[in-house]
């Protein structure tokens, strides 16, 4: 090694590392180990021996000359910077990687030139050190790193180089975005130099969706944290500066994308070739069941999955007996394969004011399963007697293929219902006054046993919320449901009467299922039909949310002891499983699920029916949110007190469907549970689900 000595002296060349960089410098004085060193720059600096880098040299007299020393320090710097930029360093790593595990400066230098001097052990020195990624110095020597680990540091060295670029050109961008979202400036053009790099901008647009969904996600927190610096730590942030960037439409149901429920009817488009085979069940080996059954459902329900025949086989006061016909994709459903898993991680059909996201495949849910009138339909037949004091008798399950007679709306049910019957009204439901009376009179009895059972019946109204317009000129409307409340009590009777019939049928049979319970004692001086709303907010609090179970119990606000939802295989995950659990012990004389297994499935079905349920209370309390928002003000709505005590009044207001919560000092002397009340809203941000009362009259 041509130049190279092994201890630094008066007039020797060294390199140290100062700021994650080497330097060079001539040394002047070693006074035991401490050196005086001079510097390109004409100055001197002071450090030990032992910061020398491991190349050491070319030497020369000790008595050159300040000038001269000078001059050779930057000729042999420039060179040394021009064969180190030379210097094919990943070649140099693949030739020792798997040969040596550590080496010297100079041992990598020979790979390439015969006998290096000290200029070119120092270029490959440098090389190395700046190679980071694939080599560790530790003098004297370079640990070499191996293929993994080298995969590793790239990867890590990128994920770090996409932070800070991101930290450096996202943070400024995000505070752009937020005064958009005030309304202090508009959004500037695409082109605009205050636009991130597009790598930038695709990055930044992943972290925020990634923080609205899931804002508790510890992934991106400490990079979250250097994007957020300055920004308000307000709820719902990330999708607010979604909405500025346009990444967004206004309105945006995040709550479906936390449900990982994706709207719309294309996410099965993967599975077709099985939707389609699905689409096309074999009805030939089913008998048929020629009974004129009838469905009634709201004017836009599409996936019509029950439908009834009531029969009075000696008068009315010795009882009926009750056949349900429910629509049966369980009939031939692929469980556990890739369809099903996409079908499980739905749940349920989810039901908004701006569409439904249906459960199923629209081609199965509505269409080739959807108990539609004039259609042979593959059905599970659920049939079972009621006697005249209300009580369940026997309970037969069968399987056919049914030809409904009609579909009918509530409204045009209730019009029939309410009319005399020697002069009914002109629609699509007179002509089946008869099977309606029939099936209302069973229902009346049914609510009477069950309340006598201690059931809980809340009568509360269900306002219709409808959407005028698109984005930000959207309007929202709240009207009072179309009343039909024999006919919505007929359908409810008898989906609660089929899965108490099933449920029963289940026990009997030791077949394991899902069952809803609600196992609480309710005072008995609960027990009946409730419309006041102070009322049934008492009443609530003595109840407690119904759950979904392996393990049959008592289900209190229904009044019966088991309860084994099955009516809506359509709609709902739990009753499909239900289903099947019948069509096997029908069919093989075997349940397809043990308990264990069904609590397995539980295991995974119950967290993506809490997420769609949530979907279900918050989609619909923001649009009457910014209902009352868009009113302003000075508008004065009508309340009941519900709740109050020393600090805090709860009011209902039953026309919109909704409770808020007031200062007790809002409020006169006179308010209590029960009072009427005409309130002022205001401070209403719907995405923040806050409202507040502003005002409160006593009436």
């Amino acid at each position: 090694m041509a130049g190279c000595v092994r201890y630094s002296a008066p007039g020797c060349i060294v390199e140290y590392m100062e700021g994650n960089a080497a330097h060079i410098a001539l040394v002047l004085e070693d006074t035991g180990g401490r050196l005086r060193l001079l510097l390109p720059n004409r100055r001197e600096t002071r450090l030990t021996a032992a910061r020398l880098l491991p190349w050491i040299g070319p030497l020369y007299a000790a008595d050159i000359s300040r000038e001269d020393a000078v001059r050779l320090l930057e000729k042999h710097r420039q060179t040394r910077e021009n064969l180190a930029v030379a210097i094919p360093v990943l070649e140099v790593w693949e030739l020792a990687q798997g040969e040596v595990p550590q080496a010297r400066a100079q041992w990598f230098a020979e790979l390439f030139v015969s006998e290096p001097d000290a200029d070119t052990v120092a270029a490959y020195g440098r090389a190395l050190l700046a190679c980071k990624n694939h080599f560790r110095f530790q003098p004297p020597e370079f640990q070499v790193f191996s293929s993994e680990e080298v995969e590793k540091r790239l990867a890590e060295q990128k994920i770090r180089q996409e932070r800070e670029a991101l930290s450096a050109g996202g943070a400024a961008f995000l505070r752009l975005l937020w005064d958009v979202t005030l309304k202090k400036r508009a959004l500037p053009p695409a082109s605009s130099s205050e636009y991130p790099l597009p790598e930038v901008a695709s990055r930044l647009e992943d972290v925020l969706r990634a923080r609205m969904v899931d804002p508790d996600s510890q992934e991106h927190e400490a990079l979250w944290r250097l994007l957020a610096k300055g920004l308000p730590d307000v709820p719902h942030l990330p999708l607010q500066l979604l909405i500025a960037w346009e990444r967004l439409p206004a309105h945006y149901n995040f709550w479906l994308d936390r449900a990982d429920y994706t709207a719309g009817d294309d996410w099965w488009r993967d599975c077709a070739d099985a939707v389609e085979g699905l689409a096309r069940p074999n009805l030939n080996d089913l008998p048929l069941c020629d009974l004129p059954f009838i469905s009634i459902d709201s004017a836009s329900t599409r996936d019509v999955d029950d439908a009834f025949y009531v029969e009075v086989p000696d008068g009315p006061d010795r009882g009926f007996s009750l056949t349900l016909a429910l629509a049966c994709p369980a009939l031939c459903w692929p469980f556990g394969s890739v369809l099903d898993r996409l079908v499980l991680r739905r749940g349920t059909s989810i039901y908004l004011p701006e569409g439904t996201c249906h459960m199923l495949p629209e081609s199965l849910g509505t269409e080739a399963y959807s108990l539609l009138a004039g259609h042979e339909r593959p059905a599970l037949c659920v049939r079972v007697s009621v006697d005249g004091q209300g009580d369940i008798g026997p309970c037969e399950l069968f399987l056919a293929r049914t030809r409904i007679a009609a579909n009918l709306t509530y409204q045009n049910s209730q019009t029939v219902l309410d009319a005399p019957e020697d002069s009914l009204p002109d629609n699509a439901a007179a002509a089946h006054a008869r099977a309606l009376r029939q099936g209302l009179a069973l229902a009346r009895l049914r609510q009477r046993a069950r309340i006598a059972a201690g059931a809980v019946v809340m009568d509360r109204p269900d306002p219709v919320i409808r959407l005028h317009g698109t984005g930000t000129e959207i309007r929202v409307d709240i009207q009072p449901d179309d009343t039909a409340p024999d006919a919505q009590m007929l359908v409810a009777e008898m989906m609660i009467l089929a899965s108490a019939a099933v449920a029963q049928w289940a026990r009997e049979q030791a077949v394991p299922m899902l069952h809803r319970t609600q196992d609480v004692a309710i005072p008995r001086e609960y027990a009946g039909i409730w419309t006041a709303p102070q009322d049934m907010a008492r009443i609530m609090k003595a109840l407690i949310p119904s759950t979904l179970e392996v393990h049959a119990r008592p289900h209190a606000a229904l009044g019966i002891g088991r309860y084994t939802p099955v009516t809506s295989p359509l709609r709902r995950y739990p009753d499909l499983v239900n289903e099947a659990q019948v069509v096997a012990v029908l069919r093989t004389g075997k349940p397809r699920w043990s308990t264990e297994a069904l609590t397995d499935l539980l295991a995974s079905l119950s967290p993506v029916l809490e997420a769609a349920g949530q979907v279900q209370r918050f989609r619909p309390r923001y649009w009457k949110l910014l209902h009352i928002r868009q009113q302003g003000d000075k508008v004065w709505w009508h309340g009941v007190i519900t709740e109050e005590n020393d600090n805090f009044v709860t009011v209902s207001l039953p026309h919109q469907g909704l409770f808020v919560r007031g200062r007790r000092r809002l409020f006169d002397e006179r308010a209590c549970a029960g009072t009427a009340v005409q309130i002022r809203l205001g401070k209403v941000y719907p995405l923040y689900n806050e409202i507040q009362i502003l005002e409160a009259i006593s009436l």
